[in-house]
């Protein structure tokens, strides 16, 4: 593991990349959290992590950096079966959540300044949670402008398994690694471990669906938001025949 300065330096020293750049040949920074809950806004981040991956080296050469944050919140106890967390730990062992939420959205920014994405699993979770910790703490950041400002540049690999895939079955992060061959390093539920196999997935994904492999980062944004608009128009097509409600939420927009 590297500590956060590291991180950014590697990260600062990195080419900016082309809006043509394809999405197999692009460094990613992959991002996960644990939190005290569900709700952003109302739950906390207990644990995240950045995973800075070289595309032309691969997980060996991963730059990897852990945080673990007292939440100032209490940890539901469905997230703490999950997560394995308790209050008592991150108030011990936990950092305070301002200098290391600042931390987080630095080395964000300056990969979004070099046009790398930001990865993550379910993406829209883990970014409003993180923007909902850096309000709570009033925390200089450039990632809430970059949202409202529609400037963030994220890769979501599961909506682009929805999009790509129409397999069955569930699309939890564990079913999709074993779907794709991806080998977790670690348990589920961790932060470095969840952040580790959501970048894998990209190179399988890019393998047995070319047309993913070669999208151009400046088609990015749009391509994904479209693939969440079919889906949930199909989801909520069947949610409906069950007579339940229709979800509303779209994908950063």
């Amino acid at each position: 593991m590297t500590d956060t300065h590291h991180l950014l330096d590697i990260i600062e020293s990195t080419e900016t990349q082309s809006t043509l750049t394809a999405l197999g040949d692009s460094w990613l920074l992959g991002f996960d959290t644990e939190t005290t809950g569900a709700a952003p806004g109302n739950d906390a981040i207990v644990s995240a992590t950045l995973v800075l991956r070289n595309p032309q080296t691969g997980h060996e050469d991963d730059t990897i950096s852990e945080w673990l944050i007292n939440p100032h919140r209490h940890i539901s106890a469905g997230a703490s079966r999950v997560n394995g967390f308790t209050d008592s730990f991150v108030q011990e062992h936990g950092a305070e959540p301002k200098e290391t939420l600042e931390e987080i959205s630095a080395a964000i920014v300056a990969a979004q300044e070099r046009n790398i994405p930001l990865l993550a699993y379910n993406a829209p979770f883990d970014v409003k949670m993180l923007q909902g910790d850096l309000q709570r703490w009033r925390c200089d950041s450039g990632i809430t402008d970059a949202l409202e400002n529609d400037r963030l540049l994220v890769v979501d690999p599961l909506v682009i398994d929805r999009a790509v895939s129409h397999r069955s079955g569930k699309r939890t992060l564990s079913a999709t690694t074993e779907y794709y061959g991806v080998d977790p390093y670690g348990d589920f539920h961790d932060a470095t471990a969840d952040t580790i196999a959501a970048v894998d997935l990209v190179t399988p994904m890019s393998t047995l669906y070319p047309q993913v492999g070669h999208l151009a980062l400046g088609d990015l944004m749009e391509w994904q938001r479209s693939a969440h608009r079919t889906w949930k128009e199909s989801f909520n097509r069947w949610l409906e025949s069950k007579g339940r409600r229709p979800i509303r939420e779209g994908w950063f927009e």
